[in-house]
């Protein structure tokens, strides 16, 4: 059972926000999470990204391994993902 950071769309039609939570691999985009860390708003200018640094480097350091969108997210952030992005 791998464990991923992923985003999960919360957005109504036309107007995307996503979540950005730790999941289980195996579950579906939109389906049961373990922890929510944080937030995406692409429709702000800037976009907005609000992310708990604490709960994510926690996790990257039990393993979690975060997606390519959210990596490069993590990576403005200044947060290293510590592992590729898969």
């Amino acid at each position: 059972m791998a464990i991923k950071v992923r985003l999960v769309r919360v957005g109504a039609k036309k107007k995307p926000f996503y979540r950005i939570v730790v999941a289980n691999s195996e579950s579906p985009r939109n389906g049961r999470f373990i922890e929510i860390v944080g937030n995406y708003d692409p429709k702000k200018e800037p976009a907005e990204v609000n992310i708990k640094e604490d709960r994510v480097k926690e996790w990257l350091s039990k393993g979690a391994i975060p997606t390519v969108t959210v990596s490069s997210l993590l990576e403005k952030k200044g947060i290293q993902a510590g592992m590729k992005a898969r």
